[in-house]
């Protein structure tokens, strides 16, 4: 092509100003998984609203008995089931033992007794699922009739039969809530494990040699973690209630641990006539329970994929 027919020359070219060259550019904030779904999170109000009262009970439980001026075994026989006061803020029980410090401190284990169970529950449970979702075949097959032959049988027999082999303590009643609670997050684990195992990626992590735990680990477990998380979430409710209901009816925690389970329990004597006394333990099991539910529900909003 000649220079004739090209024709080219400075004055048919004309520079662009400053202000016009970024006139048609999209700014977009790049986020990453986490942070995308955290965006999503806080716009869940009953969500935030479970999360701030979660956070306020965990500092209440944690700082509360160590600023208060009584402790929870202090009793002062004067000041026998006081309403609640300035001095009381929930008032005292049978003893003169103040209820506020004690329901504090009952937070303490009720609340460490949840978060450790689903700890657990969540590492069992992702492992043992991972496993025969990953590696299927008869190892799959020998895995979950395990899985049935422990779930056959009612979780209170288990938990009665570790609390008296073991004794009433926190590590027995730990091991008794996560005997049969990690079976729902291994069957979840597995059922997104083998959805998700032959999609591109997961194909091509195999073609490029990296091991089998890498790919478990590294790539199928990382992108089930929605559903994981969202069973964690429900897992530490169920916990906190178990541990509640069994030192309530007496097969719980040794009555020198005061968890809210055995508070309610020391309360029901008096239910006719002194059921404030009652209603801050159940309160407090009861909100702790619901705002773990919340943010349960707004966790799974924030990783659902059609939202994304």
């Amino acid at each position: 092509m000649s220079e004739k027919e090209i024709n080219l020359t400075p004055e048919m070219f004309e520079k662009l100003d400053d202000s016009e060259k970024n006139s048609e550019f999209i700014a977009v904030e790049i986020k990453t998984f986490f942070q995308d779904a955290w965006n999503r999170y806080k716009k869940n109000k009953l969500a935030m609203v479970g999360l701030i009262f979660i956070v306020i009970m965990i500092l209440g439980a944690v700082f509360g008995p160590m600023l208060s001026k009584y402790g929870f075994e202090d009793q002062d026989l004067m000041m026998r089931n006081v309403l609640p006061c300035l001095d009381h803020p929930f008032g005292t029980d049978k003893l003169g033992r103040d209820i506020f410090v004690r329901v504090m401190y009952g937070g303490r284990i009720s609340l460490a007794i949840g978060f450790s169970s689903a700890f657990i529950c969540l590492v069992v449970g992702v492992l043992y699922g991972g496993i025969a979702g990953y590696v299927g075949g008869k190892v799959d097959l020998i895995m979950m009739r395990v899985v049935e032959i422990i779930d056959s049988i009612p979780s209170l027999l288990y938990v009665i039969l570790i609390l008296m082999v073991f004794g009433n303590n926190i590590p027995a009643m730990m091991l008794a809530i996560c005997f049969t609670a990690w079976i729902g997050m291994a069957r979840q684990v597995r059922q997104q494990v083998r959805s998700i195992k032959e999609m591109e990626y997961s194909l091509a992590a195999k073609v490029l040699g990296c091991s089998h735990p890498r790919i478990l680990l590294k790539h199928l477990i990382v992108n089930a973690i929605g559903p994981i998380i969202v069973n964690l979430t429900m897992m530490v409710p169920s916990a906190i209630f178990t541990e509640s209901f069994l030192s309530f009816v007496g097969i719980g925690l040794d009555p020198s641990i005061p968890s809210w389970g055995k508070l309610a329990n020391d309360c029901r004597g008096l239910f006719f006539t002194y059921p404030i006394q009652i209603v801050w333990v159940i309160a407090a099991i009861s909100l702790t329970c619901l705002s773990l539910n919340f943010i349960g529900d707004g966790i799974g909003e924030a990783f659902q994929a059609k939202n994304r």
